[in-house]
């Protein structure tokens, strides 16, 4: 029986535990871009509906009062 020396296997053991780590880490940075551009699309979108006139508004369905309503949410809702 061959003896495994221990400085070798803690090396091999600690680059396992790291994988999982950076590929959370990978994750969790991809959804908070993710919300980030969620929530500068919503705000772009929020003022391009805040900008448009009473006949456009009236095109596609909505009240100048549902159009506020919309305009003025926080951006980080939906």
């Amino acid at each position: 029986m061959t003896a495994i020396p221990f400085a070798a296997a803690g090396k091999a053991a600690a680059a396992v535990r790291r994988r999982p780590r950076r590929r959370a880490t990978k994750g969790m940075v991809a959804r908070m871009m993710a919300w980030l551009r969620a929530w500068r699309r919503r705000a772009k979108d929020r003022s391009a509906l805040a900008a448009l006139d009473d006949r456009m508004l009236a095109d596609i369905g909505i009240s100048r009062a549902e159009a506020e309503f919309l305009a003025n949410k926080p951006f980080w809702r939906m």
